[in-house]
């Protein structure tokens, strides 16, 4: 029996998951894991090892191996690092999440990376957000959640987020939101779903505040007593 619960959130790419998940770690005193980092990272890892995306024996032996770890910052975001090497920026490019999203097909790189977010979060007190947190890494979660939103609004966010940065015009951010979309909720293993037992909320003309204030009113009274620390 966790002493503190594991608050489970997934959807796809630009629904608001990373902004959402740290607000809401805020308000409930929570810690936040954010999974996609850690596929991001292993992308990365890859690239500098000279690894192909696609060839899933070699990230396999890769993953176990690669120095990842979270590092509590001053404002109590956990913080993903390489080899002591901050990769926070490094890892949050479309290329990076292109590349999280081809490293995530591969078995052997799930079976990594879940036990690893296992462990993190095994004793409770996390909020932790992702594509298979509430279906594959704690389907025991005690609340799970499922954030959507129209494509073109997930899109136009990826476009404020990195579009001005990368030169890219909306409509190719759109496809690619789209394709991520696909290749997520295509894979064989582990792909993006909503879990059973989960809420869904469409974000798609929700402030972050207001999608917090809306999971938290939405949560369990058994689960907002875990909160308190």
């Amino acid at each position: 029996m966790r002493e503190r619960p594991i608050l489970a959130i997934d959807g796809p790419s630009g629904a608001g998951k990373t902004t959402v998940s740290r607000r809401l770690a805020e308000r409930a005193s929570l810690t936040r894991l954010d999974t996609g980092a850690m596929y991001r990272a292993c992308a990365l890892a890859a690239r500098r090892a000279g690894i192909p995306w696609s060839d899933g024996p070699r990230l396999g032996r890769l993953c176990p191996e690669i120095p990842l770890e979270f590092r509590r910052e001053e404002d109590g975001e956990l913080r993903i690092r390489i080899e002591g090497e901050d990769v926070g920026e490094a890892i949050r490019t479309p290329e990076m999440g292109m590349g999280a999203s081809e490293v995530s097909t591969h078995p052997q790189v799930r079976e990594a990376m879940v036990a690893l977010q296992r462990k993190m979060g095994e004793r409770g007190g996390v909020v932790l957000e992702g594509r298979d947190i509430g279906t594959v890494v704690f389907p025991d979660a005690e609340a799970k959640f499922f954030l959507d939103a129209h494509a073109a609004v997930r899109a136009m966010r990826r476009f404020r987020e990195w579009g001005a940065g990368e030169k890219k015009p909306f409509e190719e951010v759109l496809r690619e939101v789209l394709l991520r979309d696909i290749q997520d909720s295509t894979r064989d293993h582990s792909p993006l779903r909503m879990a059973e037992g989960a809420i869904c909320i469409d974000t798609t003309t929700l402030t972050v505040d207001e999608v917090v204030e809306e999971m938290l009113r939405r949560l369990p009274e058994s689960v907002r007593r875990g909160l308190v620390p």
